[in-house]
């Protein structure tokens, strides 16, 4: 009770800006840093927090507050996956709490005026883990000195910082406060600050302003770069610098764990940050663990290295398939098989390419009747029973239910097995026509045989394939499949090469209202059913081919709209018009959603939830539930 009394005053402390350190909390000093603390190299733990520290209640989490030590493995299968450990660590700005809700977390507190004026207020005291001080002048340095700099970004700023092809004015208020204005709202702003891959408005200025010509002369950045063999010193600069995939060790952070080896390796090594922002409330310094070690390893030896028990928390590089084989060794190596729901609109959806080259199949596949045929020639119950034993979703490409823009109608579209209806809609089309062997025969006489591409990445959309290829086949439609590597993939669908692709539903199937909906609408040349729609959205029209279709000239328009709204009940109602549209049209062709996601957990690790949602977006995989307050029991994590 006393806890959570000195935390409400703690908490009403720090709204009101009051200096709490020593008034409010007694630090208690990580035994990591014991050493370092006496040896006079760094300071104590009150005095390397922040003033006005994060105060993590984990009890109103439904967590138990832990203890200091350990070491945490965990398998990757590339050296880029270093990457990994910013999604996991997910210190932002501005980020997610358990319920999806934009909260400060880096930040003190932020305001938002007109959903234009973004006024960001800093932690005074906070640190860079080199301990340096992080304040305004890493927001001024990022803002001039780089994203303004044409040599630096010669793609000028970043899609979330334009409204209507505008930057914002940025003001340095005062040494713990930053504005930024833009002339019409930005609700992109908050959500690019939360995201896995998060828009970074700050570089530690005084680390690289070393490598900047502006800041050390051009003469004397060309010869650094030369010297540490980078073409320019533009290329040593962006290397150096690069917060997305901590390669460089030197490189401050304010993330809970810094990297400590630099590539190439086969096992980088993370410690922890003694400048880390959050304690828990009984003041101690977050994380919780000293160090993550992160093996590389094949990609297809990760299933049986977590079986023989060499990673503490492993989600990345298993399936379900593995499931059975995991939870045989669950006893004998120390570790449970959890099990959360796969945050996907779809686990596999085939999407029709609208901008296919050929014109009698474009002119087919943009009718919707077509791709609504096709959903309901699909049993999806044989699907579930067959690949995920009946344990997903037989839904439509749509939110799960824990999203608060689920609606059954959306699940539901087109999405139960009505081959009468199908074949109804065939004929419809103008595929009435068949051949000797009951093949549809296309407007132009061709037999219609349906060519679907997959990267051929995943055996689960191999199985799901083979099922669906018989269900087409009974409707007329002869199926082929073919697997290419994934940059030919990406290369032919946006060529308009490839008639039809494989790949999981919507990244976000937990979507708030708060969150962009572009994913629905022509807004990128990723998309792989309307590759050159989407260049024409995301270049605002200076490339690619405007959408000749109703529907998604509508979609376009209605994300458009939501670019520029100024509250949640507007977007809010702009996302329901968008999932109607796109659920009723069947742009994706869903199959089976909340399908399982299996988390190995070392027995000694606590705090991992038991049930979660298993999302890069918005999730940031563990992210989002805070891997910094995992801790290992009595302090001792792998040998």
């Amino acid at each position: 009770m006393m806890t959570c009394l000195r935390l409400a005053l703690l908490t009403m402390l720090l709204v009101l800006g009051v200096q709490t350190n020593a008034f409010a909390m007694t630090f208690e000093e990580t035994p990591y840093f014991n050493d370092l603390v006496k040896a006079g190299k760094i300071d104590p733990v009150a005095k390397r927090l922040p003033q006005q520290p994060r105060v993590i209640d984990l009890e109103t989490l439904g967590r138990e507050p832990g203890v200091h030590g350990g070491k945490m493995r965990m398998l990757m299968g590339s050296k880029k996956d270093v990457r990994m450990m910013v999604y996991y660590g997910y210190s932002r700005l501005v980020g997610y709490d358990l319920n999806y809700k934009l909260q400060a977390d880096i930040l003190a507190s932020y305001e938002v005026e007109d959903g234009r004026i973004f006024t960001l207020h800093l932690r005074p005291g906070h640190r860079w883990s080199d301990g340096a001080p992080f304040t305004t002048e890493d927001f001024r340095f990022t803002y001039e000195d780089v994203m303004l700099n044409k040599k630096l970004r010669r793609g000028g700023l970043p899609n979330s910082m334009l409204v209507n092809g505008k930057g914002p004015k940025f003001t340095v208020i005062d040494e713990v406060t930053v504005r930024y204005e833009w002339d019409d709202p930005n609700p992109k702003f908050l959500p690019a600050l939360a995201a896995p891959l998060p828009l970074y408005l700050t570089y530690p200025s005084a680390y690289m302003k070393q490598f900047h010509a502006d800041h050390i002369g051009e003469e004397k950045a060309e010869a650094l770069a030369k010297k540490r063999k980078y073409k320019h010193w533009r290329a040593m600069f962006i290397r150096l610098g690069r917060q997305n995939r901590p390669e460089n060790p030197d490189l401050p952070t304010l993330e809970p764990w810094f990297n400590t080896i630099a590539p190439p390796s086969e096992q980088f090594v993370f410690k922890r940050n003694p400048y880390f922002h959050r304690v828990d409330s009984n003041g101690r310094q977050l994380p919780y663990i000293d160090t993550v070690e992160m093996n590389i390893s094949s990609p297809n030896l990760i299933p049986a290295k977590t079986g023989a028990g060499e990673s503490d928390l492993q989600g990345r590089y298993i399936s379900f398939e593995d499931y059975t084989f995991l939870k045989q060794s669950e006893k004998r190596q120390g570790y449970n098989v959890l099990l959360w729901k796969s945050a996907v609109g779809s686990k596999v959806a085939i999407r029709p390419n609208l901008n296919f080259k050929d014109d009698t199949w474009r002119a087919v596949m943009q009718d919707a009747r077509f791709r609504q045929a096709l959903s309901l020639g699909i049993d999806r119950h044989e699907i579930n029973m067959v690949t995920f034993f009946g344990l997903g979703k037989e839904v439509a490409d749509s939110p799960l239910t824990q999203s608060p823009l689920f609606n059954p109608e959306f699940a539901n579209a087109w999405a139960s097995h009505d081959p009468v209806l199908a074949n109804r809609l065939l004929d419809q089309v103008g595929l009435e026509k068949r051949d000797e062997d009951g093949t549809r025969l296309l407007p132009d006489g061709k037999r219609a045989e349906l060519i679907i591409e997959t990267a051929g990445e995943s055996t689960v959309e191999t199985d799901v394939l083979q099922l669906i290829t018989d269900h087409w086949q009974a409707l007329g439609l002869k199926v082929f499949t073919r697997a290419t590597q994934r940059d030919i993939f990406r290369s032919r669908l946006k060529a308009g090469n490839t008639m039809m692709s494989v790949w999981s539903g919507l990244d976000n199937a937990i979507p708030q209202p708060s969150m962009s909906p572009e994913e629905l609408a022509p807004s990128n040349d990723a998309q792989t059913q309307w590759p050159q729609w989407g260049l024409y959205g995301m270049t605002g029209g200076k490339s690619g081919i405007e959408p000749d279709l109703a529907s998604a000239k509508r979609l376009l328009s209605l994300w458009q709209e939501w670019q520029q709204s100024r509250d949640d009940e507007t977007r809010e109602r702009i996302w329901n018009d968008m999932l109607k549209l796109y659920t009723s049209e069947v742009f994706s062709i869903g199959t089976v959603n909340s399908t399982l996601q299996p988390i190995v957990v070392s027995k000694k690790l606590n705090n991992v939830p038991k049930e979660e949602v298993y999302s890069f977006q918005p999730g940031s995989y563990f992210g989002v539930f805070m891997v910094d307050t995992f801790w290992f029991q009595d302090g001792l994590g792998s040998d």
